[in-house]
């Protein structure tokens, strides 16, 4: 079924589970840049993981995206995991920051100028993806409907404690982050924002 015709308020606990978390995995391909989506505990879910994948020789770059400013921080989200990078190791040579960026499309949109400035986009051929698991499936959605077509996409799930698939249900903050993120998913791709997949579900 595609997810343009599925309905939130009709969708069973395994259905959400199927939409979001279905597919969801790393195909273990080395890629040109680590791409990070920030958040607020971006830097202690998300960073982890990224520098894990540069450490391992998975890609030579990694691109911070992200410019809100979280409460008591003075920097935007992308130069404080650029800042924490450093501090675990990575040479600043080797991090990308966009610092603009407010929600997941402007990630992606303000990201593509800094990916052309550094590689070229015609010279990219695969990002490998850092987002929580939850968040993946619209953060890859909009990287393919806005992104150029030969770019392919390594999901490289982030997990934090209490939203992954096998966990989201058991908390009332899983839930409604599960319920919210299902709800924005099919409502972008229903309106055309975001490309419509077909799912097993």
């Amino acid at each position: 079924m595609y997810i343009s015709k599925l309905d939130v308020e009709k969708l069973t606990n395994n259905q959400m589970t199927k939409l979001l978390f279905s597919g969801i995995e790393d195909d273990n391909e080395k890629g040109d840049c680590i791409f990070v989506a920030g958040s607020s505990k971006a830097i202690q879910y998300r960073l982890p993981k990224a520098v894990e994948l540069y450490n391992q020789g998975r890609a030579s770059k990694i691109l911070f995206s992200g410019g809100v400013r979280w409460k008591d921080s003075e920097l935007p989200e992308a130069l404080e995991l650029k800042n924490e990078a450093i501090a675990l190791g990575v040479p600043e040579k080797d991090i990308l920051t966009e610092d603009l960026s407010l929600q997941t499309l402007e990630n992606v949109l303000a990201s593509l100028l800094v990916l052309d400035r550094e590689f070229h986009l015609h010279n990219i051929q695969r990002l490998l993806v850092v987002t929580t698991s939850y968040h993946m499936r619209r953060l890859h959605l909009t990287l393919k409907t806005y992104m150029p077509d030969w770019i392919n996409f390594t999901l490289c799930p982030a997990e934090d404690n209490n939203t992954g698939e096998n966990n989201w249900f058991l908390s009332e903050i899983g839930r409604k982050r599960v319920k919210d993120e299902s709800a924005k998913v099919i409502k972008y791709i229903q309106q055309g924002a975001l490309c419509d997949e077909k799912i097993n579900i």
